[in-house]
Formats: C-alpha cells, sequence, structure tokens
C-alpha cells in the first residue's frame, strides 16, 4: 500500500508551510529590530561596503600615481635627449676650435721661449712628424726662401729639437736629436761633466766618453754644453733615466724633454751660435724620469 506524501515535504501543502515559516520569521525580526531597522540595515550595508570602497581607492590612486610616473619618465628621457644634443654640439665646438687652440697655445710657448733664450730665432711650423724613420724626422715649413741654413739648431719650449739636416727651397728637414747619426754636446747638471748625447730612438739618446767615476742619478737634468757650436749652452736636452758602469765609460740613458713627433711648431737658432745661453729653459731638477 503506498505511503501518503509527508504535509512539510516538496509538495503543494509543504511548500505553502514553508512559506508561512519564513513569513512568520521575517515578520518577527522586522519586529525585534524596532523602528530603526532602516538605519541598522544602512549601517551594516555600509560596513560591508567600506573595504570595497578602500580597495577602488587604492586601485585608483596606483593608477594615478603610475601615470604620474610614466609622464615623469618621458619628459627625462626628452630632457636628457636635450642634454646630449647639446653635449654633441659642445663637442663638435670644441673639436672645431681644438687647432685653432693649439696654435694660440703654441705661439703663447713659442713666445716664453724666445723671452728666455737671446738670440734672434726664426718660428717654424712643423708640416711632418714621421715616426719609426731611422735617419730623418720632422719636415720644416720654410728654407731657403726663409734663409734657413744646414746645422742650424732646432728647439722647443720643451726642449732640443735637434738640426736641420737637408734644407729645400720652401722646405727643411730636421735631423731629430734621438736619431742613431745625430749627436749633441751635453753637460750634467750636478757635477757639470760633459759628454755627447748620440740618439737611440724613441725619444731617447745615451751620453757617451763619460768616466766610470762619475756621479749620475735618475732624474737628473742634461742641458747642452755649447760645445758643439750648434746650441748656446743652457738649454735644456732631458732627463736622466738610467746609468751604469761599461767596460770604459760609463752608460747614462736619457729621455729627451721635447715630444719630437707631436710638435706644432719649433724655433730655428741663428748661425753661428754663442757658445752659451742666457739662463736654462727649467730647473735643473725634476721628479722622476721623463717620458
Amino acid at each position: 500500500m503506498a505511503r501518503p506524501a509527508s504535509s512539510w515535504g516538496w509538495s503543494p501543502i509543504g511548500r505553502r508551510r514553508w512559506a508561512l515559516v519564513l513569513l512568520w520569521v521575517g515578520h518577527g525580526a522586522w519586529v525585534l529590530s524596532g523602528p530603526k531597522a532602516g538605519g541598522s540595515w544602512a549601517a551594516f550595508t555600509s560596513a560591508a561596503a567600506r573595504p570595497v570602497e578602500s580597495l577602488a581607492s587604492a586601485w585608483r590612486g596606483w593608477r594615478l600615481h603610475r601615470a604620474e610616473r610614466a609622464r615623469d619618465l618621458a619628459q627625462a628621457q626628452t630632457d636628457l635627449a636635450a642634454v646630449r644634443q647639446r653635449v654633441q654640439a659642445l663637442e663638435t665646438e670644441r673639436m672645431a676650435d681644438a687647432p685653432r687652440l693649439a696654435d694660440g697655445e703654441s705661439a703663447v710657448q713659442m713666445l716664453g721661449l724666445k723671452a728666455k733664450v737671446p738670440l734672434r730665432t726664426e718660428a717654424a711650423r712643423v708640416l711632418l712628424a714621421p715616426v719609426g724613420v731611422a735617419f730623418g724626422g720632422l719636415i720644416l715649413e720654410g728654407g731657403k726662401d726663409r734663409g734657413f741654413q744646414q746645422d742650424q739648431g732646432v728647439i722647443a719650449p720643451e726642449g732640443v729639437v735637434g738640426r736641420l739636416w737637408s734644407v729645400g727651397t720652401t722646405q727643411s728637414e730636421v735631423l731629430p736629436a734621438d736619431a742613431p747619426n745625430a749627436s749633441i754636446g751635453v753637460m750634467l747638471a750636478r757635477s757639470r761633466a760633459t759628454g755627447v748625447l748620440q740618439g737611440l730612438g724613441s725619444n731617447r739618446g745615451e751620453i757617451r766618453y763619460l768616466n766610470n767615476q762619475e756621479v749620475v742619478q735618475p732624474g737628473e737634468a742634461v742641458y747642452t754644453s755649447g760645445l758643439d757650436r750648434v746650441f748656446p749652452r743652457g738649454l735644456l736636452v732631458g732627463y736622466v733615466t738610467e746609468a751604469k758602469p761599461g767596460d770604459l765609460e760609463l752608460k747614462v740613458t736619457v729621455a729627451l724633454a721635447a715630444p719630437l713627433r707631436r710638435l706644432p711648431s719649433v724655433l730655428i737658432l741663428p748661425l753661428p751660435t754663442p757658445e752659451e745661453a742666457q739662463a736654462p729653459l727649467v730647473p735643473q731638477a725634476k721628479a722622476g724620469g721623463a717620458s
């Protein structure tokens, strides 16, 4: 025999009963909450919505901050590009002015050298300074057209350069002091011992004919002695880099003071050359060896 359906089940009668129960429960809750139920519900919903509002506000702030950073970065990149362009323009301007500034500085140095050497010298511009040429040297602007003669001494503000080796119509060639076939009469600053400087190449030379008993120290200045009748006495030649006894004589290596392959201009000494210049061009002592 079939069992009758429950009066509280999912049947039309049961559904009506459940609806009545829910209605009475809701009404009871409304009665119990009192006359301020609307405000309570508003406070509840406001409290429930506050975290969402905070999160939304934080999200808007983050997006605004990111937009501001993007604008700042774009402005910084624009400013950096402008600065780089300005630096490039200044560098181009500096490179364009470099030859003129170098010529001006060289002219000032030449005037200072002329004041120190009381001789009637002639300035000449260096046209070519080949590197590694055993018996050749600087090519100067000016030759017989300016009265240049073979064996005239050549100097620079830094020191002795060499002598005129070949004089053409409008150009002259210099035998540099570091050439193997070059020789200059020199003397040491401390002992005043004299010898002959012969070139070793690479802006170096060796003093010959010094007695092994001479006391020579690295860093000691070397000047022209005036005995070769090409350079007056007292012009700076270089600095001692090494001194050691040899079989027959003291071996003294000298670093020449003048950068022979990097000179923009030089001075030509007159002939005949007096034996003595007014004074050495630099102090007699220098800290360390010259290069």
